[in-house]
């Protein structure tokens, strides 16, 4: 249970570090001069870094276990997140949102470290609840970061000095993280991927990108980095527009728009738990199967209240919605990742790898629409309505029966003990 809650506090203060300029923008937007392009260019940098990093970043747990990676990561990180605190013009800006993107890739290796720990029965639920606890890391920088700047102008500094000082607590998080996951964590039950080795426990790949290629060359994993993509994709669009739309739309101030934005980041709370429970309820009746299915009726509901949500006019009416929303796509994201880990069982990184950047590919397209003149509310209701007429297409990934058969094996009880045993030649995880 250690490592369970050091990898959700450390995934939570990497999204929490991810998205503190968000809330900010206001303030940044007249500091920088930034046009409404260059909001949404940073908006796209922001996530676009991370499709190539997720990808890097699941391969590199298969070979060197989550441990060593998610450490560097973070570290890595703590640099752009406080540089960006030294920016002076639109251009450095920008590039300082793409390098923090990085930081994003974090959620792969939760996912590999949480499919390493949990037997099957249970997995869909704990891949959600490190997920979604982590990602409240986004709801709080939406309500902390406002506040940290309101105490730095307390404390004598103007609003174009505060947003600068306050980017030293996010990169101070990330260090202090580093520092725990690495001193407190196992990458397995059994121990360490070096310790392992050492004892002669598992064996290294030949072929440490043979996964990559494998998870690569199934459609079913291209299908669920789509359906990642319309849900956490969407999820981080809204995370980085939010405030601005309360702001512009209906004349909130900074805080107040910072809190209503959050909303969709606290929701992680439990939703995402939740979604992942359902996925693995359903699995018990329905077999893998069902896990698809629950992932196509709550992707379906998350679109139809976001377009709801892009046509309010009243604020009542908006929050409602937006709370809907929020719920369904945090639903969406923890059923998505009920399915990921069944896919190849020996390729679990790389997998998570691909299906983690297509939820970023899916945020970059996004970030797309916001950058011409269209009002957001226009844009929204055309991201909701594309999620609705997508969301049939996961119900692509089919399972054979042999999957159905070895699955229904797994949820029986005292499989994870066997599978400790028996699965780590089988596996061919990297012992680093």
């Amino acid at each position: 249970m250690r490592a369970f809650h050091l990898t959700w506090v450390a995934f939570c203060a990497a999204f929490f570090s991810w998205f503190a300029v968000a809330p900010l923008m206001p303030v940044i937007r007249e500091d920088l001069q930034l046009s409404p392009v260059d909001v949404s260019d940073s908006m796209l940098a922001s996530v676009a870094a991370t499709i190539v990093a997720r990808i890097v970043v699941g391969t590199l747990c298969d070979r060197f276990g989550p441990r060593r990676v998610f450490t560097w990561l973070l570290v890595a990180s703590a640099a752009p997140v406080a540089g960006i605190a030294f920016v002076q013009s639109p251009g450095a800006f920008i590039l300082a949102r793409f390098a923090i993107g990085i930081v994003g890739a974090s959620f792969v290796v939760t996912q590999f470290h949480m499919t390493q720990m949990f037997a099957p029965a249970v997995l869909g639920t704990a891949n959600a609840v490190t997920a979604g606890w982590g990602n409240l890391g986004g709801g709080l920088a939406q309500v902390a970061m406002p506040a940290l700047l309101a105490l730095a102008v307390a404390a004598g500094f103007s609003a174009l000095q505060a947003w600068r000082v306050t980017m030293a607590v996010p990169a101070c998080l990330l260090l202090l993280c580093a520092a725990a996951y690495w001193r407190w964590t196992t990458d397995t039950p059994s121990g360490n991927w070096v310790a392992r080795k050492r004892e002669g426990v598992g064996n290294r790949s030949a072929r440490p990108w043979a996964g990559l290629v494998a998870a690569a060359a199934d459609l079913r994993t291209w299908v669920l980095a789509l359906a990642y993509g319309l849900c956490f994709g969407v999820e981080l669009t809204i995370h980085n527009v939010a405030a601005l739309y309360f702001v512009d739309r209906f004349g909130l101030g900074l805080q107040q728009a910072g809190f209503l934005a959050g909303i969709v980041g606290l929701a992680n709370v439990f939703a995402r738990a939740a979604g992942g429970a359902a996925s693995d309820s359903l699995a018990r009746w329905l077999g893998l199967h069902g896990r698809v299915y629950l992932l196509f009726a709550v992707l379906a509901v998350e679109g139809a209240a976001l377009a709801a949500f892009a046509q309010s006019s009243n604020l009542g009416l908006a929050v409602v919605a937006l709370v809907i929303f929020a719920l369904f796509v945090n639903f969406s994201t923890g059923a998505t990742y009920g399915v990921v880990p069944f896919l190849h069982p020996t390729a679990v990184g790389a997998v998570s790898g691909l299906v983690a950047a297509g939820g970023n590919l899916g945020a970059v397209v996004a970030a797309w629409l916001f950058r011409g003149a269209t009002p957001l509310a226009d844009n929204l209701l055309l991201l909701g309505s594309v999620v609705v007429l997508l969301s049939p297409l996961v119900l692509l990934v089919r399972f054979s029966p042999a999957d159905q058969l070895s699955h229904s094996r797994a949820l029986q009880p005292g499989f994870f003990r066997t599978r400790s045993l028996t699965s780590e030649a089988a596996q061919g995880h990297a012992s680093v």
